[in-house]
């Protein structure tokens, strides 16, 4: 079974968040877990899954922050 693909924009925004020099560590983390799911049979990995689950639980994180993570665990076993 196909697992599910990182979206054309959203790829963008990951490539994006990874070339800007203001990202912090863990947004860009997650930048590059949702660029490696552009394959067919890419997974989060749990590590990525549970930083993108404490992001998303944290009112300070970003906006951009906050989509890569819902991204990641989107594709998630």
């Amino acid at each position: 079974m196909a697992g599910k693909r990182t979206s054309p924009s959203m790829a963008t925004k990951a490539a994006k968040a990874l070339d800007d020099g203001r990202t912090g560590r863990v947004t860009k983390s997650l930048a590059a877990s949702v660029l490696a799911q552009t394959g067919d049979n890419s997974k989060t990995s749990a590590k990525i899954a549970s930083l993108a689950s404490e992001v998303l639980s944290n009112p300070k994180s970003s906006e951009i922050a906050k989509s890569l993570a819902a991204s990641a665990l989107s594709q998630s076993e």
